[in-house]
Protein backbone atom coordinates (compact mmCIF):
# COMPACT_ATOMS: atom_id res chain seq x y z
CA UNK A 1 0.00 0.00 0.00
CA UNK A 2 1.27 3.59 -0.72
CA UNK A 3 1.02 4.44 3.42
CA UNK A 4 3.94 1.35 3.90
CA UNK A 5 5.90 3.37 1.14
CA UNK A 6 5.29 6.47 2.60
CA UNK A 7 6.20 4.52 6.08
CA UNK A 8 9.52 3.15 4.59
CA UNK A 9 10.53 6.53 3.57
CA UNK A 10 9.95 7.96 6.60
CA UNK A 11 12.52 5.93 8.37
CA UNK A 12 15.91 6.45 6.20
CA UNK A 13 18.77 3.78 6.69
CA UNK A 14 22.08 3.84 4.63
CA UNK A 15 20.83 2.22 1.97
CA UNK A 16 17.80 3.43 0.11
CA UNK A 17 17.63 0.89 -2.78
CA UNK A 18 18.81 -2.85 -2.88
CA UNK A 19 17.55 -5.17 -5.93
CA UNK A 20 17.52 -8.89 -5.31
CA UNK A 21 18.22 -11.41 -8.10
CA UNK A 22 16.66 -8.59 -10.07
CA UNK A 23 15.83 -9.62 -14.38
CA UNK A 24 13.97 -8.13 -16.60
CA UNK A 25 13.19 -10.18 -19.91
CA UNK A 26 11.42 -8.55 -22.70
CA UNK A 27 9.11 -11.08 -24.24
CA UNK A 28 11.96 -14.05 -24.68
CA UNK A 29 14.99 -11.65 -24.60
CA UNK A 30 17.18 -11.10 -21.02
CA UNK A 31 17.66 -7.32 -20.76
CA UNK A 32 18.92 -7.89 -17.00
CA UNK A 33 20.12 -10.92 -15.42
CA UNK A 34 20.25 -11.81 -12.03
CA UNK A 35 21.57 -8.49 -10.51
CA UNK A 36 21.50 -7.67 -6.79
CA UNK A 37 23.34 -4.34 -5.33
CA UNK A 38 22.77 -1.59 -3.11
CA UNK A 39 22.29 1.97 -3.79
CA UNK A 40 23.36 3.55 -0.46
CA UNK A 41 21.40 6.74 0.48
CA UNK A 42 22.38 10.06 -0.28
CA UNK A 43 25.11 9.11 -2.73
CA UNK A 44 25.69 9.25 -6.31
CA UNK A 45 25.99 6.34 -8.01
CA UNK A 46 26.71 6.01 -11.79
CA UNK A 47 25.30 3.05 -14.54
CA UNK A 48 28.03 2.56 -16.91
CA UNK A 49 28.44 0.20 -19.85
CA UNK A 50 28.29 -0.41 -23.36
CA UNK A 51 24.56 0.50 -25.67
CA UNK A 52 22.26 -2.32 -25.04
CA UNK A 53 24.12 -3.47 -21.76
CA UNK A 54 21.08 -3.07 -19.94
CA UNK A 55 21.67 -0.14 -18.10
CA UNK A 56 18.17 2.04 -18.63
CA UNK A 57 16.50 -1.03 -17.83
CA UNK A 58 17.68 -1.38 -14.69
CA UNK A 59 17.29 2.14 -13.77
CA UNK A 60 13.51 2.02 -14.56
CA UNK A 61 12.84 -0.68 -12.21
CA UNK A 62 13.81 1.41 -9.51
CA UNK A 63 10.34 3.23 -9.94
CA UNK A 64 8.37 1.00 -12.08
CA UNK A 65 9.07 2.25 -15.35
CA UNK A 66 9.27 -1.04 -16.81
CA UNK A 67 5.51 -1.47 -16.05
CA UNK A 68 4.78 1.10 -19.06
CA UNK A 69 6.14 -1.33 -21.65
CA UNK A 70 4.00 -4.51 -22.61
CA UNK A 71 6.35 -6.51 -23.57
CA UNK A 72 8.79 -6.22 -20.10
CA UNK A 73 8.70 -8.97 -17.33
CA UNK A 74 10.34 -8.02 -13.95
CA UNK A 75 11.37 -10.88 -12.20
CA UNK A 76 13.50 -10.75 -8.40
CA UNK A 77 13.11 -7.47 -5.61
CA UNK A 78 13.53 -4.10 -5.15
CA UNK A 79 13.65 -3.16 -2.01
CA UNK A 80 12.91 0.59 -0.73
CA UNK A 81 14.26 0.63 2.61
CA UNK A 82 12.79 -3.02 3.11
CA UNK A 83 9.74 -2.63 1.12
CA UNK A 84 9.39 -4.64 -1.97
CA UNK A 85 8.44 -1.94 -4.83
CA UNK A 86 6.97 -4.76 -6.92
CA UNK A 87 4.50 -6.43 -4.05
CA UNK A 88 0.95 -6.78 -5.05
CA UNK A 89 -0.53 -3.99 -3.09
CA UNK A 90 2.35 -1.40 -4.05
CA UNK A 91 0.74 1.71 -5.88
CA UNK A 92 3.24 2.36 -8.67
CA UNK A 93 2.22 6.07 -8.88
CA UNK A 94 3.19 6.35 -5.42
CA UNK A 95 6.50 4.74 -5.73
CA UNK A 96 7.34 6.90 -9.08
CA UNK A 97 6.69 10.24 -6.34
CA UNK A 98 9.02 8.90 -4.04
CA UNK A 99 11.33 7.54 -6.73
CA UNK A 100 11.52 11.02 -9.18
CA UNK A 101 13.48 10.56 -12.45
CA UNK A 102 14.93 13.18 -15.44
CA UNK A 103 15.04 11.51 -18.80
CA UNK A 104 17.75 12.02 -21.57
CA UNK A 105 16.38 14.45 -23.76
CA UNK A 106 14.55 17.50 -21.61
CA UNK A 107 10.94 16.96 -22.01
CA UNK A 108 9.05 20.06 -20.15
CA UNK A 109 4.87 20.71 -20.95
CA UNK A 110 3.88 23.04 -23.13
CA UNK A 111 2.59 25.02 -20.19
CA UNK A 112 4.39 28.18 -18.27
CA UNK A 113 7.33 27.65 -16.39
CA UNK A 114 5.18 27.87 -13.14
CA UNK A 115 2.78 25.38 -14.23
CA UNK A 116 5.86 23.12 -15.20
CA UNK A 117 6.96 22.97 -11.63
CA UNK A 118 3.08 23.23 -10.25
CA UNK A 119 1.95 19.81 -12.13
CA UNK A 120 2.91 17.18 -10.17
CA UNK A 121 1.73 19.21 -6.96
CA UNK A 122 -1.54 19.55 -8.46
CA UNK A 123 -2.53 16.07 -9.59
CA UNK A 124 -1.40 14.66 -6.09
CA UNK A 125 -3.59 17.10 -4.00
CA UNK A 126 -1.20 19.58 -2.21
CA UNK A 127 -3.00 21.81 -0.42
CA UNK A 128 -0.08 24.28 0.63
CA UNK A 129 1.04 27.63 -0.91
CA UNK A 130 2.34 26.01 -4.26
CA UNK A 131 4.03 29.57 -5.26
CA UNK A 132 6.64 28.96 -1.96
CA UNK A 133 7.05 24.84 -2.96
CA UNK A 134 7.63 26.11 -6.91
CA UNK A 135 10.58 28.58 -5.99
CA UNK A 136 12.03 26.14 -3.47
CA UNK A 137 12.05 23.67 -6.69
CA UNK A 138 13.76 25.95 -8.97
CA UNK A 139 16.18 27.38 -6.22
CA UNK A 140 17.03 23.50 -5.61
CA UNK A 141 17.70 22.84 -9.40
CA UNK A 142 19.95 26.29 -9.35
CA UNK A 143 17.47 28.10 -11.95
CA UNK A 144 15.45 30.69 -10.04
CA UNK A 145 17.31 33.59 -10.62
CA UNK A 146 17.21 32.70 -14.23
CA UNK A 147 13.76 32.33 -14.58
CA UNK A 148 11.98 33.85 -11.68
CA UNK A 149 10.84 37.33 -13.42
CA UNK A 150 9.28 34.99 -16.55
CA UNK A 151 7.58 32.37 -14.72
CA UNK A 152 4.48 33.05 -16.60
CA UNK A 153 6.40 32.15 -20.46
CA UNK A 154 6.89 29.07 -22.15
CA UNK A 155 8.78 26.72 -20.89
CA UNK A 156 9.74 25.56 -24.23
CA UNK A 157 11.57 29.11 -24.67
CA UNK A 158 14.55 28.05 -22.52
CA UNK A 159 17.66 26.85 -23.35
CA UNK A 160 17.80 23.27 -23.46
CA UNK A 161 20.40 22.99 -20.31
CA UNK A 162 17.43 25.18 -18.71
CA UNK A 163 14.19 22.89 -20.02
CA UNK A 164 16.61 19.87 -18.50
CA UNK A 165 16.85 22.25 -14.87
CA UNK A 166 13.44 22.26 -15.17
CA UNK A 167 12.60 18.88 -15.75
CA UNK A 168 14.65 18.62 -12.63
CA UNK A 169 12.65 21.28 -10.74
CA UNK A 170 9.53 19.70 -11.51
CA UNK A 171 10.64 16.12 -10.06
CA UNK A 172 11.52 17.86 -7.04
CA UNK A 173 8.76 19.58 -6.47
CA UNK A 174 6.78 16.38 -5.15
CA UNK A 175 9.86 15.68 -2.76
CA UNK A 176 11.18 12.50 -3.77
CA UNK A 177 13.88 10.67 -1.75
CA UNK A 178 15.67 9.25 -4.71
CA UNK A 179 16.49 10.73 -7.92
CA UNK A 180 17.23 8.95 -11.51
CA UNK A 181 18.95 10.42 -14.13
CA UNK A 182 18.91 9.09 -17.41
CA UNK A 183 21.35 10.06 -19.55
CA UNK A 184 20.74 13.85 -18.22
CA UNK A 185 23.31 15.32 -20.25
CA UNK A 186 23.83 13.81 -23.18
CA UNK A 187 21.54 16.55 -25.75
CA UNK A 188 23.06 18.84 -23.42
CA UNK A 189 26.56 21.05 -25.06
CA UNK A 190 29.49 21.10 -22.36
CA UNK A 191 28.66 24.31 -20.80
CA UNK A 192 25.35 23.16 -19.98
CA UNK A 193 26.75 19.69 -19.12
CA UNK A 194 28.57 21.38 -16.55
CA UNK A 195 25.74 23.04 -14.90
CA UNK A 196 24.12 19.79 -14.79
CA UNK A 197 26.75 17.99 -13.34
CA UNK A 198 27.76 20.63 -10.89
CA UNK A 199 23.58 20.57 -9.89
CA UNK A 200 23.93 16.25 -8.95
CA UNK A 201 26.85 16.87 -6.39
CA UNK A 202 24.89 19.48 -4.80
CA UNK A 203 21.40 17.57 -4.75
CA UNK A 204 23.27 14.64 -2.98
CA UNK A 205 23.19 16.36 0.12
CA UNK A 206 19.37 15.65 0.15
CA UNK A 207 18.72 13.11 -2.48
CA UNK A 208 20.48 9.96 -3.77
CA UNK A 209 20.65 9.78 -7.03
CA UNK A 210 21.53 6.75 -9.73
CA UNK A 211 22.52 8.15 -13.02
CA UNK A 212 23.19 5.97 -16.42
CA UNK A 213 25.70 7.52 -18.37
CA UNK A 214 27.69 6.62 -21.42
CA UNK A 215 30.52 9.08 -20.66
CA UNK A 216 32.95 7.76 -18.42
CA UNK A 217 34.67 10.70 -17.85
CA UNK A 218 31.12 11.97 -16.61
CA UNK A 219 30.77 9.26 -14.33
CA UNK A 220 34.06 9.76 -12.58
CA UNK A 221 33.33 13.45 -12.11
CA UNK A 222 30.16 13.23 -10.37
CA UNK A 223 29.76 9.74 -8.79
CA UNK A 224 30.65 8.29 -5.47
CA UNK A 225 30.14 4.53 -7.03
CA UNK A 226 29.64 3.04 -10.14
CA UNK A 227 28.23 -0.23 -11.87
CA UNK A 228 29.67 -1.40 -14.96
CA UNK A 229 26.97 -4.11 -16.65
CA UNK A 230 27.83 -5.90 -19.97
CA UNK A 231 25.18 -7.97 -21.80
CA UNK A 232 22.89 -7.55 -18.95
CA UNK A 233 24.45 -8.68 -16.19
CA UNK A 234 26.32 -6.29 -13.27
CA UNK A 235 30.50 -6.96 -14.17
CA UNK A 236 31.25 -5.01 -10.82
CA UNK A 237 29.98 -2.49 -8.34
CA UNK A 238 32.78 -0.61 -6.42
CA UNK A 239 33.72 2.84 -5.56
CA UNK A 240 34.38 5.12 -8.14
CA UNK A 241 37.77 5.87 -7.81
CA UNK A 242 38.63 2.71 -7.43
CA UNK A 243 36.39 1.28 -10.05
CA UNK A 244 38.62 3.47 -12.83
CA UNK A 245 41.70 3.04 -11.90
CA UNK A 246 42.10 -0.41 -10.59
CA UNK A 247 38.92 -2.51 -10.83
CA UNK A 248 39.01 -5.77 -9.19
CA UNK A 249 37.32 -7.38 -12.39
CA UNK A 250 39.37 -7.84 -15.85
CA UNK A 251 36.45 -7.07 -18.06
CA UNK A 252 35.86 -3.63 -16.34
CA UNK A 253 39.95 -2.99 -16.93
CA UNK A 254 38.74 -3.64 -20.72
CA UNK A 255 36.22 -1.68 -20.95
CA UNK A 256 37.18 1.32 -19.19
CA UNK A 257 40.57 1.29 -21.22
CA UNK A 258 38.84 1.13 -24.39
CA UNK A 259 40.04 -2.30 -25.72
CA UNK A 260 36.65 -3.50 -26.14
CA UNK A 261 32.61 -2.13 -26.23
Amino acid sequence: MSTEIEEAGAVRTRVALKTRSLSVHYGDSPAVRDITLEVPTNRIVAFIGPSGCGKSTLLRCFNRMNDLIPAARVDGEVLFHGRDLYAPDVDPVEVRRKVGMVFQKPNPFPKSIFENVAFGLRINGFKDDIGERVEQSLRAAALWEEVKNRLDAGALSLSGGQQQRLCIARALAVEPEILLMDEPASALDPTATSRIEDLIRDLKRDYTIVIVTHNMQQAARVSDETAFLYLGELIEFNETERLFTNPDNERTEAYITGRFG
